[in-house]
């Protein structure tokens, strides 16, 4: 019966051992995925902010047309009839700085 006893408290020691390293496991990798999920938290947190931050981009500058290109759009308009001959005057006068 000694040697019946010696293995049936081995495995009931062996069975403990076990249960408490499952145990242990599993607490650790729950406490692992809880700091990840926390750390993902956070940086997305950060990435918001970060994101706020940023001014909205300026807006682009009207290019210019150059004086040639008004002064064509201005003829444009006298031959359309749009302006008379004292409006496309003034308007050219203004173009010209004088």
């Amino acid at each position: 019966m000694g040697l019946l006893r010696g293995v049936a408290r081995t495995a009931v020691v062996a069975g403990t051992a076990t249960a408490v390293s499952n145990r242990v496991s599993r607490r650790q990798s729950a406490r692992w995925q809880q700091q990840e999920y926390e750390q993902q938290a956070q940086y997305e947190q950060q990435a918001q902010a970060a994101y706020a931050a940023q001014p909205p981009p300026a807006p682009a500058a009207p290019a210019e047309d150059s004086l040639s290109d008004q002064l064509a759009r201005l003829a444009d308009l006298k031959a359309q009839g749009v302006l008379t001959e004292e409006e496309f005057a003034a308007a050219k006068a203004r173009l010209l700085g004088g």
